[in-house]
């Protein structure tokens, strides 16, 4: 029998999460009640300028659960799987609507359907409704995923596409700026490409993660040194000017330089614009993700090459969140993942 009431995690703001009782969402026709089992705390929720604009909110947008009810009859997923009662699952806070230009040319955050849709009220929450429209990117899990595993399907995606948009293939040498939770997915995917990995992050304890998982690390002040001629792709993770720069700076002739993180709005931003001319740069943003890069992280995850034990995940209960909140913003921890019973 499903509840009338839950908790859930409720950001006012930067500095004020709590954890409340809220109504369990009502059901339409051919929508799905899914009971969180593990969602992730974004670093982007932890960007003080992007959440406050967002705030309130019930925080996290990377869950994985188990279908509690269906409205009415029977929903079905994008290959036309149908969904039961007790199925495990993955699902996307945005899904497009296959039918727009945007969709047509597979550009699926441009869809006004992508941006219009979510989950209610948020994946940091005990249920959730998934409304018809976001079961295009619902994906049915694997019984040999965790869901803690699972929760990273999200974050994951959003690296795929990042290194898709920087063109990033087999033998290329990849240089990811920023060690947080992105930039370990971005060492593990790439790597899983056959990229040569290099690294950086002013904390010791994230450059050896990311020895661990295959990169060369190292202070970002040693960049130059260690990347001769300079990299086939950089992915920025921090969004600073100054990381931007020094994206720009390592980037080979001819080579490409993701900007994986946006800068606050109103900053300015000073490039070297003969560099990149006559260096035949290119600079490119990569903005979350879409359906196919969910299902390619679903892949990377399912094959155990991305793990919650190789990033150096923290799990947390609900009543630990607002802790797990603040050590993340702190950079006491890379990646808090929220398990519930």
């Amino acid at each position: 029998m499903t509840p009338q009431t839950m908790r859930a995690a409720v950001l006012y703001d930067v500095d004020d999460l709590r954890i409340e009782q809220r109504d369990v969402p009502e059901l339409a026709e051919g929508e799905l009640l899914v009971r969180t089992m593990a969602s992730g705390i974004c670093s982007g929720d932890v960007m003080a300028w992007y959440i406050k604009r967002k705030a309130p909110l019930v925080l996290g947008h990377e869950p994985a659960g188990v279908v509690a009810a269906i409205g009415g009859r029977a929903a079905r997923d994008r290959e036309g799987r149908p969904f039961a009662l007790g199925d495990r699952v993955f699902v996307h806070h945005h899904a497009p609507c296959f039918a727009c230009d945007a969709c047509a040319r597979a550009d699926y955050v441009q869809c006004a359907g992508w941006r219009r849709s979510k989950i209610d009220p948020g994946g940091i929450a005990e249920f959730f409704r998934v409304a018809r429209e976001n079961q295009s990117d619902t994906l049915h899990l694997p019984e040999s995923v965790s869901f803690a595993d699972a929760s990273l399907v999200e974050p994951l995606a959003c690296v795929v596409k990042s290194l898709r948009r920087g063109g990033v293939a087999a033998g290329d040498t990849l240089y990811v700026i920023g060690l947080g939770v992105m930039g370990q997915l971005h060492v593990l995917a790439g790597g899983a490409l056959g990229a040569r990995v290099f690294a950086s992050d002013f904390i010791a304890q994230r450059r050896a993660l990311a020895e661990r998982n295959g990169a060369v690390a190292f202070a970002p002040e040693e960049a130059l040194q260690h990347l001769g001629r300079g990299a086939d792709v950089v992915i920025c993770g921090p969004g600073t000017p100054s990381a931007m720069r020094a994206a720009l700076a390592a980037a080979a002739p001819g080579g490409n330089v993701v900007m994986f993180t946006p800068l606050e709005p109103g900053t300015d931003l000073e490039l070297d614009a003969e560099r990149l001319y006559f260096d035949d740069l290119r600079v490119v943003g990569s903005y979350s993700c879409g359906p196919e890069e969910t299902r390619a992280a679903l892949a990377l995850v399912e094959g155990g090459v991305v793990t919650v034990a190789k990033i150096d995940a923290t799990l947390v209960r609900l009543d630990d969140v607002p802790r797990a909140y603040r050590d993340l913003a702190a950079a006491r921890i890379v990646k808090p993942i929220v398990c519930f019973d």
